[in-house]
């Protein structure tokens, strides 16, 4: 459409008026419904295809949640799960049966862990020299000790963890939980994703899909560098006044336009979208900006330290967002950085300092905050490793393989028990024995605490109803919950 008297529309928009970063944000304009079309739910559906608010079914602990997730499988025996009996086998024959992820590097010699444990906090949890700032919140902290999926490789064990099966093309958690919660702020995405410096993790974006949910339920990355959001300004000509008058402009063309055509719903969202997108202009903008946080604040994070300054910044971002309403936040490492087959002396030491001291800052930051009693704070890959060395070449060659079958993660906040430590491996922490918890009864719980019974969580397409869980044998953890 045109005016007889400017210009087209078409020239007005290309002109570069609307550069503004929510005009390409399907989730955002579809929160104030302003998207053609827009999904309906299924007849009958209580859900809404939207990211409006929502009250879950039942009474919920957890409003927000933030996974600091390690791609690669930190080494649960060198960080969390001590067992003397490796210290005593170090170099030995292994006695037991190992499956072996990667046949060509693989030994039978006991690998003992290279680090010291020690009882930290009032609750006496013992952890590793290696995580001394997570020693500082342990008593806020659920140790998980027991996680198993059973798939030794990466693919799988990432798409259980994240999405609830081993196979890809599945929603992930954060997905799910958008769709059933919606969000808090209408200004930012629902589903945000940090990105690190180094590069997107192993299978990118299937870390935050939506798999075959709407696409208003995928998560929105975030740049690792400046400006972590493109296209928030607009060009430095239209900056300011002249970007207001070409807006006001557009708008009384819209409005002779829908004067002219009573009742199109579509064009009056149209309309709409524009107040959004400069909603978002400056909502984004301010919320990853953490300029405005205090020094002892970026001290708190180690922001102000070379081998902690991007997760730190990233983890202060991430409890930026959650302030600002943002349902669920996940911070990813590069490639597999955690997979460390070979090196791990080395290797090991360096992937902790990065992130203990600001993933133990996020925790404790949030706790004087209050918002800590309903921000689930996550810590963990997709696997751990085995109790044998890989890749016998001398020492500085060593590493750990694969392991599934019992592995440690670690969770604060969002009604999880403080102080705890939860479930048991065998003697050598190889396989999980006592309390174990499945990839899926993990999500069970999840979704408990936001309020919802993960078998009633479900999406229903072309006759067919899928969940999270999807008909496994999944079981709420209560032994974790407060």
């Amino acid at each position: 459409m045109s005016h007889p008297r400017l210009c087209s529309r078409r020239h007005l928009l290309h002109s570069g008026a609307f550069s503004l970063a929510g005009l390409g944000l399907a989730s955002l304009l579809r929160d104030d419904g302003l998207l053609a079309a827009p999904v309906k739910p299924l007849a009958g559906d209580e859900l809404r295809f939207d990211l409006l608010p929502k009250t879950p079914p039942q009474p919920a602990r957890a409003t927000a949640m933030i996974s600091l997730f390690m791609m690669g499988g930190p080494s649960q025996m060198d960080l969390f799960d001590p067992k003397p009996l490796l210290s005593r086998y170090d170099g030995q024959t292994f006695p037991g049966e190992i499956k072996y992820d990667n046949l060509a590097e693989a030994s039978a010699k006991v690998l003992g862990p290279g680090w010291r444990f020690a009882p930290r906090g009032a609750c006496g949890m013992e952890l590793s020299d290696l995580l001394p700032h997570l020693a500082g919140v342990c008593d806020d902290v659920t140790l998980i000790r027991s996680m198993h999926s059973g798939v030794n490789n990466h693919g799988q064990a990432l798409y259980a963890l994240n999405a609830g099966r081993i196979n890809p093309g599945r929603p992930t958690l954060g997905a799910w939980l958008c769709y059933g919660l919606g969000s808090e702020s209408q200004d930012l995405p629902a589903y945000m994703v940090l990105a690190h410096p180094g590069g997107l993790p192993t299978f990118q974006g299937e870390h935050w899909t939506n798999g075959w949910l709407p696409s208003l339920y995928s998560g929105t990355l975030v740049r690792a560098g400046e400006p972590r959001m493109l296209n928030l300004d607009p060009a430095p000509l239209l900056r300011g006044a002249p970007q207001a008058r070409q807006l006001a402009l557009l708008e009384r063309l819209d409005a002779e336009h829908a004067a002219a055509h009573p009742g199109e719903h579509d064009l009056d969202a149209r309309i709409k979208t524009y107040a959004l997108a400069a909603r978002m202009q400056s909502a984004a903008k301010e919320a990853l900006d953490i300029a405005s946080e205090p020094a002892w604040v970026h001290r708190m994070y180690g922001v102000d330290e070379p081998a902690t300054a991007d997760y730190g910044t990233r983890c202060l971002i991430a409890r930026r967002l959650v302030e600002r309403g943002v349902r669920y936040v996940q911070v990813l490492n590069s490639g597999q950085s955690w997979d460390h087959h070979g090196g791990i002396k080395s290797a090991l030491p360096a992937s902790c300092l990065a992130v203990d001291k600001p993933s133990a800052a996020l925790v404790a930051d949030l706790k004087q905050r209050g918002l800590l009693g309903s921000t689930v704070v996550h810590w963990g890959g997709e696997m751990g490793r085995l109790p044998v060395l890989q890749n016998d070449g001398g020492p500085e060659k060593w590493g750990r393989d694969h392991n599934t079958y019992g592995f440690s993660q670690w969770v604060a906040g969002g009604g999880f028990k403080a102080g705890c430590t939860f479930g048991e491996t065998d003697e050598w922490s190889h396989k999980a024995v006592q309390d174990v918890v499945h990839h899926y009864d993990w999500h069970a719980t999840l979704l408990h605490l936001f309020g919802f019974d993960h078998r009633a969580l479900v999406y229903k397409r072309e006759g067919l109803a899928a969940s999270l869980t999807d008909g496994q044998d999944a079981r709420v953890v209560d032994g974790i919950l407060a």
